[in-house]
């Protein structure tokens, strides 16, 4: 019994060290990465930035709004990017108004 005692009170006492908040500070994007500015630029930004730095988006070869759907759909139903159906929609404008095709 008293053994039992003595690692419920190891437990409790190493407990709240273990559940200390830890913090990652990551790295400002390279200024190549900045997003071009336009209509839903900061949604973009914001929603992309969970899951990557901008740095992926602006590397992408450049497409209509047919490949930044597909694109935007896979970050949503692949990697659980957490977006909304109106949010998904104004990132694709977005993208393929800012990184549509070059002519």
């Amino acid at each position: 019994m008293r053994a039992a005692i003595a690692c419920l009170l190891v437990v409790l006492a190493v407990t709240p060290a273990a559940a200390e908040e830890k913090r990652i500070t990551l790295p400002a994007d390279n200024d190549y990465g900045k997003l071009k500015p336009g209509p839903h630029s900061a949604l973009t930004q914001t929603q992309c930035q969970f899951c990557h730095s901008t740095d992926y988006i602006v590397m992408q070869p450049r497409g209509g709004a047919k490949q930044w759907d597909a694109v935007v759909t896979k970050m949503i139903k692949v990697f659980g990017a957490p977006t909304s159906e109106a949010d998904a929609k104004a990132i694709t404008e977005y993208l393929a108004t800012a990184y549509g095709a070059e002519k």
